[in-house]
């Protein structure tokens, strides 16, 4: 008899062990936690379609890149050191105008509070500016500029591809447009440290680099054009802009 019960209590603790280990995987895709129930918890209903909380926070980033980025411009016009200087101050200003009329206008159909102030990091860039002078003050409004429209950059496209939200999708649109022709003008400028922008990245990645190996003295092979087979009269046409330039043409924001 004691044998039979040592017996069954053995089998009791492997279906018990068993279990627990198959638990994660049946509820895995269909619990808290995951990626795709993250999603769903943090997303509201709207009539433009579901707003998630990467949405809202691109809302609220937008707002705060035009919070301190204005006032930037408006220095840089302001002191004007250099044309080029001025130049990406006038388009600092005149960039984050419009977007800041189209973010509030959004925030308002969806319901979302945008902050009325730069944060804490933004406020301490701008006294950094007004503390520098002449070639630093320079370096400092090209770099801190650039390197805060490159993240900005990386969120607007992970939103403009996940979104499922009408209204943001079109700001990011918008933002996009926006924040390249920003880039451009900053690294036009001629300040911008691309050796520093590219250690800080680095800094904060694991992942080994991928691609081909680097280049050895001979010349590579030359690659065959790429293009359709046959006979197709395509109707569209590239870009008319010039290289280094970016249309930022588009239609008034709809409040």
């Amino acid at each position: 008899m004691g044998r039979v019960n040592g017996t069954a209590l053995i089998i009791a603790a492997l279906v018990v062990t068993v279990g627990a280990l198959a638990f994660p995987v049946w509820s895995y895709a269909d619990r808290s936690g995951t990626g795709e129930a993250n999603l769903n918890a943090g997303s509201v209903a709207t009539r433009w379609g579901p707003l998630s909380a990467t949405d809202r926070d691109f809302l609220v980033r937008v707002r705060l890149a035009g919070l301190w980025e204005i006032p930037a411009g408006q220095q840089a016009v302001e002191r004007a050191p250099s044309k080029a200087i001025k130049d990406a101050g006038d388009h600092l200003i005149v960039g984050h105008t419009d977007l800041d009329e189209r973010v509030r206008g959004v925030a308002s159909q969806l319901g979302v509070e945008l902050p009325n102030q730069p944060n804490a990091q933004q406020q301490g860039w701008l006294r950094e500016l007004t503390d520098a002078s002449g070639e630093t003050y320079q370096r400092k409004f090209a770099n801190l500029l650039r390197v805060a429209h490159g993240k900005v950059f990386s969120l607007v496209a992970q939103v403009r591809d996940t979104t499922r939200n009408t209204l943001v999708r079109q700001l990011a649109t918008d933002a996009n447009q926006t924040v390249l022709d920003h880039i451009t003008m900053l690294e036009n400028t001629g300040f911008v440290d691309y050796d520093s922008i590219a250690n800080g990245a680095a800094g904060n990645s694991t992942a080994s680099p991928t691609g081909p190996p680097p280049p050895g003295g001979d010349a590579p092979p030359q690659p065959g054009p790429a293009g359709p087979t046959g006979d197709v009269s395509g109707t569209s046409r590239p870009s008319p802009a010039p290289p280094g330039t970016v249309n930022t043409d588009r239609p008034e924001p709809q409040m």
